[in-house]
């Protein structure tokens, strides 16, 4: 059967340039360029959660030059994320509004895939679990993604197999409650920067999670950009705040001790 398959075959792209389906009446033009855009981030997301599961595995494994590998390449799709605003970005106000009553209540505040991907990051949430309890594939997946250690814990963890002073209480918290700031972690991280040739591992897995936070950042403000651009300071679809909630998410940091530290050194 491999050997009689197609590249349609294998790619599924029946089914796939079947599931573009507008719901405006009339059709209307733009509509199909938000759905493919959108579309799209949710096929990347199930790739960046693919990938920092392999991060969190390796590190788990004492393998940390695979997960520097694994951070790399959810960098690459982020920054590909980033410019991809750039298509959506050509939506006038008039265009979106031609089909913004087709998305009903719908909003990208739902994907559960994002909200996962927080969650592996270590912006816990137990609500946004709680409120996926209607689609047992979203709740399977944010029930999987809250339970898991996120990839800072996993981190923090390696540096304490490696001999580094990290608080107890850091190794033995709950991994259900979203991360907070931990002073205690900041002269830990600040012995790394200082002594870099004699921590380089993990100076380099540092600098690893500051780029992918980075990454992320840009990525949200970008968002954040694109959606200001279309709807100004209009709410957004399904009841989300839309460009006020963009803005907070902004200035919310995954690794805080990471970048706390940097006022530290020297």
């Amino acid at each position: 059967m491999a050997r009689d398959s197609t590249y349609g075959d294998y790619l599924h792209l029946g089914e796939l340039l079947g599931l573009q389906r507008p719901l405006a009446r009339p059709e209307h033009h733009d509509e199909l360029l938000f759905i493919v855009m959108h579309q799209t981030c949710e096929l990347w997301f199930e790739v960046v959660r693919h990938e920092l599961r392999a991060v969190s595995a390796c590190l788990e494994s004492d393998r940390p030059r695979p997960a520097f590998k694994a951070v790399a390449r959810v960098k690459s799709i982020l920054h590909s994320l980033t410019d991809q605003w750039a298509v959506l970005a050509t939506l006038t106000p008039s265009d979106y509004a031609g089909f913004r009553s087709a998305l009903g209540t719908s909003s990208g505040f739902q994907s559960y895939q994002y909200r996962a991907i927080e969650h592996a990051l270590g912006a816990k949430d137990r609500r946004v679990t709680e409120r996926a309890e209607a689609d047992p594939l979203a709740r399977e997946m944010l029930a999987d993604s809250l339970a898991r250690p996120s990839v800072y814990d996993q981190f923090l963890s390696w540096l304490a197999r490696r001999g580094y002073p990290v608080p107890a209480e850091v190794l033995g918290r709950d991994v259900t409650v979203t991360w907070s700031f931990t002073p205690a972690l900041v002269p830990v991280l600040r012995e790394i920067y200082e002594r870099t040739t004699e921590h380089w591992v993990a100076y380099e897995a540092c600098e690893e999670l500051v780029d992918l936070e980075d990454s992320f950042r840009l990525w949200r403000f970008r968002h954040l950009q694109t959606v200001e651009r279309i709807i100004g300071t209009k709410p957004g679809t399904g009841g989300s705040d839309g460009v006020g909630y963009l803005r907070a998410a902004v200035d919310r940091r995954f690794f805080p001790e990471l970048f706390a530290v940097r006022a530290e050194v020297g």
